[in-house]
């Protein structure tokens, strides 16, 4: 018959759980200890980088971006505020505070053209006409950032893929799978079909013409009915390069 652990084994098993229970919290304690010194040094190198470069972090786009995803890394985030070491330092605060500002205006100067969704590359175009002196500061990377810190404060913008583009939205339209698929579609020449959508996508007549009456009414589509053909277009500003004629006073 098995034998029983008698008290003085259980005060001793008890004994080495509370041993290696401390020795688990020791080597857990080094390691977070570790863990901030070395964070502590990589933010540290990461001002002494950002003084010594500041004027290419400002200027150049691609460094910017670079640099960004370096503050990411230690868990710095130069766009928090616009006080602080990071903004007194490189002012990029103010930097997208102006950019978003901006963002706002041309969205809302092209929403009566493209409904409220403007393709990310045609945006960049229009802020770098919008900034001429400095013009060729502006990158995609820029924008998306900007557009980040707008969606924070609960504007309703924000950034959305339709195939290999990236749209912003500026109106709280909700787009399902059918209207994604029919921008997709679009993209190749800026317009669709009843005709195309149901043969490229296998929809019935039906499905088609209800997704893409739903996204008349929403303005993100226009109708083109002279042609030979008979066939009516819808076009699609914010996938067509018809788009970036449309204009924006600066």
């Amino acid at each position: 018959m098995r034998r029983r652990p008698g008290i003085g084994g259980l005060q001793t098993a008890a004994a080495a759980r509370d041993q290696y229970r401390l020795l688990g919290e020791n080597v857990a304690k080094i390691r977070t200890d570790l863990m901030k010194e070395q964070l502590a040094t990589f933010r540290s190198q990461l001002e002494d980088f950002a003084r010594k470069h500041k004027n290419d972090i400002r200027k150049n786009p691609a460094f910017r971006s670079q640099f960004h995803e370096m503050c990411a890394k230690v868990g710095v985030d130069p766009l928090a505020s616009n006080k602080g070491f990071w903004a007194e330092l490189l002012g990029i605060g103010d930097f997208y505070y102006e950019l978003g500002v901006q963002i706002v205006d041309i969205c809302l100067a092209t929403r009566p053209h493209n409904g409220g969704l403007i393709n990310l590359q045609e945006l960049c175009h229009l802020l770098r006409q919008r900034r001429k002196s400095d013009r060729g500061v502006v990158s995609e990377d820029d924008c998306l950032r900007a557009i980040g810190k707008l969606k924070v404060l609960g504007s309703g913008f924000e950034v959305i893929s339709v195939g290999k583009r990236k749209l912003v939205r500026s109106v709280p339209t909700e787009l399902n799978k059918d209207h994604n698929e029919i921008l997709e579609l679009a993209q190749a020449q800026g317009y669709v079909t009843v005709e195309e959508v149901e043969r490229r996508l296998s929809w019935t007549p039906g499905r088609a013409i209800d997704a893409l009456d739903t996204l008349l009414d929403e303005g993100l589509a226009m109708i083109d009915d002279g042609h030979r053909d008979g066939k009516r277009r819808y076009w699609f500003p914010c996938v067509s390069p018809i788009s970036s004629s449309i204009g924006v006073d600066s």
